[in-house]
């Protein structure tokens, strides 16, 4: 990006916090961490070191070196016997997740486990039963994770390099581990610890199937219902979003400060749903702006519990900084420079991203082309599927990965636009930025008794007034954007909809009520 830095006054999520338990990712191998005392010095070797006896000569507890080589080989015997029992020193295969350490009752195993990359690795842990088993934990990712223990202990937060040791004491059954960030056990961030079946283990599998572990509660129909009512009325007092693109702000700089938050909405008539933010609402605010504009946009962390980040399509830059994961309470600044036209997909750059735009963050930056003609209305409709749920859940996530939405929306609501109309005069010209956010589904915007005489899609006019052909949808896959203009040509109810019908049936429609 032209003359585009990240603010270098921004803190990074990793600098300046404790390494919990004292201990560096220096400290943890792969693989078993022995317990217990190692032999120090010399005497794990069998030199006797400095200051023991010489040969003939009592020592200086009067102890002979013959008797004294007898001691250090009972020495050695024992600390033998206790690295072998207390070693962990398992076997398995690191590269399938699994490790098998073995161990029983009057044993002690310690296992290095690493956080990153949305998995837990060894993601299975196989141990005799009776073992005591100590798990030292990592994070190796630029994500902050924990580990919860089943019906046991946990980590606290941990940043990039820093490192915990779990005690689970004695096991005698099966249990599962996972990290406890919204999302990220959904997303694969979960480990089995397998113990051999014995009287009064639990099964072996460690099966958690039905029990929801991410906190709060689903307002929305279970997975594999039909999805909400939309023929029921919105809740008394609602409003739909104003999807009037608002004019360039002055000037050619353009600052905005986004709060990532967590707020509840009503996304269809009479269900509300937890939503991931940028400001509030989802989708977050459409920027507006012209090429060669400068964007500054200040992200700021208000979510008490997990780390976003940004990602703008409409700029060019290294992504290293600006589009880094920032912990609650951090912010960034965000720089870049508008210099091509289009619709523009903006969204939360923080893995799983599938999850973060699937539930609320992401957002539309308009950039006018040069010379573009005046219309008589704007409007900005952003596409995106709904997911009901706890945000983050198995059951939630389940949904995003087979792309089974509870519904379709524009503008962050079901069927908004066919409760409250937008509205329009016969004879006015009237322009539709739309941006598909997905994250999984495109769309085919049209518009129900009128055809397109103009449609610009991803930077390129594809039809202009005065050409011979019209146009009867604007085609967009995931994180797609164009516009599309028409004229009225009398009054009337004319739908709008996504005509992939399933997204239309499922809420992606509205109308625009057009008078004389």
């Amino acid at each position: 990006m032209s003359g585009t830095t990240d603010d270098p006054t921004a803190g990074d999520p990793t600098d300046g916090e404790p390494t919990a338990g004292g201990l560096t990712t220096d400290d943890v191998p792969i693989g078993d961490v022995p317990i217990g005392d190692v032999p120090t010095g010399d005497a794990a070797t069998g030199d006797p070191g400095a200051g023991e006896a010489r040969p003939g000569a009592p020592g200086a507890s009067g102890v002979s070196r013959p008797a004294l080589w007898g001691t250090v080989v009972g020495v050695v015997i024992v600390v033998l016997a206790v690295l072998f029992a207390d070693s962990g020193g398992g076997t398995g295969d690191l590269a399938s997740g699994t490790r098998t350490v073995g161990g029983g009752y009057g044993t002690t195993r310690t296992v290095a486990v690493t956080l990153a990359g949305m998995r837990i690795r060894p993601a299975t842990i196989e141990v005799a039963a009776g073992t005591r088993l100590r798990l030292k934990v990592t994070n190796a990712d630029a994500q902050r994770h924990d580990l919860k223990v089943q019906g046991g202990p946990s980590t606290p937060m941990l940043s990039h390099g820093h490192s915990d040791v779990l005690d689970l004491g004695t096991v005698t059954g099966s249990r599962e581990a996972w990290c406890t960030v919204p999302g990220h056990r959904a997303a694969g961030m979960s480990m089995n610890i397998t113990v051999a079946a014995t009287s009064g283990t639990t099964d072996a599998s460690g099966d958690m199937s039905g029990m929801d572990m991410s906190g709060g509660s689903s307002t929305g129909p279970a997975a594999g219902t039909a999805g909400p009512d939309l023929s029921a009325a919105f809740s008394q007092g609602w409003k739909s979003r104003d999807a009037t693109l608002e004019p360039v702000p002055g000037g050619t700089v353009h600052k905005v400060e986004l709060h990532a938050v967590r707020t509840t909405a009503e996304v269809a008539p009479g269900v509300r749903q937890q939503m991931w933010t940028f400001g509030g609402t989802a989708p977050g605010p459409t920027l507006h702006g012209r090429t060669g504009d400068v964007f500054e946009v200040t992200l700021v962390n208000d979510d008490p519990s997990m780390g976003h980040g940004i990602d703008f399509h409409a700029g060019t830059l290294a992504p290293d900084r600006p589009m880094r994961t920032i912990q609650p309470g951090q912010r960034l600044v965000y720089r870049f420079r508008a210099e091509r036209a289009g619709a523009w997909l903006y969204h939360c750059s923080t893995m799983p991203m599938l999850q973060h735009i699937g539930n609320g963050m992401y957002g539309a930056v308009v950039i006018d082309p040069p010379g573009l003609a005046k219309a008589d209305h704007e409007y900005a409709l952003v596409s995106s599927e709904l997911y009901l749920g706890t945000p983050g859940s198995a059951a939630q996530v389940a949904k995003m990965r087979a792309d089974t939405p509870d519904a379709w929306m524009f503008n962050g609501a079901a069927n908004q636009y066919v409760r409250q109309p937008l509205k329009v005069k016969a004879g006015e010209r009237v322009r539709f930025w739309v941006v598909a956010a997905g994250p999984s589904d495109g769309i085919s915007f049209h518009v129900v008794g009128t055809v397109f005489d103009t449609v610009y899609k991803e930077g390129a006019y594809l039809l202009k007034p005065g050409d011979s052909g019209g146009s009867q949808a604007l085609d967009l896959s995931a994180a797609q954007g164009g516009f599309a203009e028409t004229v009225f040509p009398a009054a009337g109810h004319y739908s709008f909809v996504d005509h992939d019908m399933r997204h239309a049936e499922a809420g992606a429609r509205g109308t625009v009520e057009v008078t004389r």
